[in-house]
């Protein structure tokens, strides 16, 4: 999803952090930097989770990171457009414990995965975080 957050940002006139613990490349933009962190459990989530504000929009599927910056007052997409909101959160944090617990008793219902992405998935995803620029932009 890093070329889709790109667009919409350079779009906007918004920076973009990637944090990560290493390799990924970033374009050369002065809008786009990159924040390497090192490879401590957690890491990049703290410095994430550590930075967002009200006027940050942090996108990830991790749902207790996503929690974490919605505390914070961040704006939060999933990869597939769906918008974490401080209504949702609860839900899908019992639905991933409860999943948790399934895998781990070993239940095969449970081991599936995830979809593929699909094509709706992107334009869900891009309309998402346009959404959320602009919203961020307003405040």
């Amino acid at each position: 999803m890093k070329e889709e957050v790109y667009k919409v940002a350079l779009r906007h006139g918004a920076a973009v952090t990637v944090v990560t613990n290493g390799g990924v490349r970033i374009p050369e933009h002065p809008l786009i930097a990159r924040e390497i962190v090192g490879d401590a459990f957690d890491a990049a989530d703290d410095l994430i989770a550590g930075r967002a504000d009200a006027g940050a929009i942090v996108v990830t599927g991790d749902i207790l990171l996503a929690d974490r910056c919605l505390k914070s007052g961040a704006a939060v997409v999933a990869p597939n457009g769906k918008a974490f909101t401080t209504s949702s959160i609860g839900a899908a944090i019992a639905t991933r414990a409860i999943m948790q617990d399934l895998r781990g008793s070993g239940d095969p219902t449970a081991a599936g995965g995830q979809r593929p992405f699909s094509r709706e998935d992107r334009s869900r995803f891009l309309q998402a975080l346009d959404a959320a620029v602009v919203r961020a932009k307003r405040s």
